[in-house]
């Protein structure tokens, strides 16, 4: 059911303290840790505690935790300090995209420079 932990998602046993990350932040519906394959020198994923598979999903049920992720994106950079110069949001939404787990979380990427189409 969409909301609820699911037992086979890697995300979900994060949350749930199951699986260990190196969390750098934490709110009341977030969880924030560094990926484990880094594609920058920051990058972190910012989770809802809550399972949905993808962002518009997430977005479409739970508004206010969406924007939550923005937020606590925007924190994340700027703990890293890569506010002032610059940082990328994701939301893989997809195999066709890139999307490995589906669980809803936006990738916060910095420190290096981005081209522009991504790809």
């Amino acid at each position: 059911m969409a909301g609820e932990p699911q037992a086979d998602c890697l995300f979900c046993k994060i949350v749930a303290g199951e699986v260990p990350a190196t969390v750098v932040r934490e709110s009341e519906t977030t969880v924030a840790f560094r990926d484990i394959n880094p594609q920058a020198p920051t990058h972190v994923l910012v989770i809802p505690k809550v399972h949905y598979p993808d962002a518009g999903t997430l977005a479409a049920a739970e508004p206010g935790i969406a924007a939550d992720i923005l937020r606590e994106a925007a924190e994340v950079a700027a703990g890293d300090k890569v506010d002032e110069s610059g940082f990328r949001i994701v939301f893989n939404t997809g195999t066709g995209a890139g999307q490995t787990v589906f669980h809803a979380h936006a990738h916060v990427l910095g420190g290096r420079g981005f081209n522009w189409p991504p790809g």
